[in-house]
């Protein structure tokens, strides 16, 4: 009726849940972000100091620590580099070259543009400061009469 648990007695079994049960963790501290693995850095400090430090190295050495996006979990990026593998297709590889190139350019074009927009921007700011700077000279100097 009652079955009695069955405990691994390999030491290569016991390590590989010990990998799984690391897996898992490391996956839910990734669901809810940095402050999650830096709460448990300082609780493994708290409790038990070794558990902390091994913590902040891992947090450093997988750049988790200094990440900038506020998500730290894996995504899928377009432009990342399994996209410049060869699917197979020789007809498909040219035509993913070809419009990665264009929106390459597309990119470039806008980014240049905005760059063109921003200084516009300067320039007619910098044109209105000396003009106004100019207007209150003109204010304070008194005409001299001759």
């Amino acid at each position: 009726m009652y079955s009695t648990p069955t405990y691994p007695s390999s030491t290569g079994q016991q390590s590989a849940g010990l990998i799984s049960y690391a897996r898992r963790a490391e996956a839910w501290l990734d669901a809810r972000g940095r402050g999650a693995w830096i709460a448990a850095m300082i609780a493994g400090f708290v409790l038990v100091w070794p558990v902390g430090l091994a913590l902040l190295a891992y947090m450093i050495w997988s750049k988790r620590m200094f990440s900038r996006s506020r998500d730290i979990r894996p995504v899928a990026r377009p432009f990342g580099r399994h996209m410049m593998q060869s699917s197979g297709n020789r007809a498909f590889d040219a035509y993913k070259e070809d419009t990665l190139r264009r929106l390459q350019e597309e990119q470039d074009n806008f980014e240049a543009f905005l760059a063109r927009l921003r200084d516009a921007k300067d320039k007619a700011e910098f044109d209105q400061f000396m003009a106004d700077r100019s207007d209150d000279t003109a204010v304070k100097e008194p005409q001299r009469d001759k």
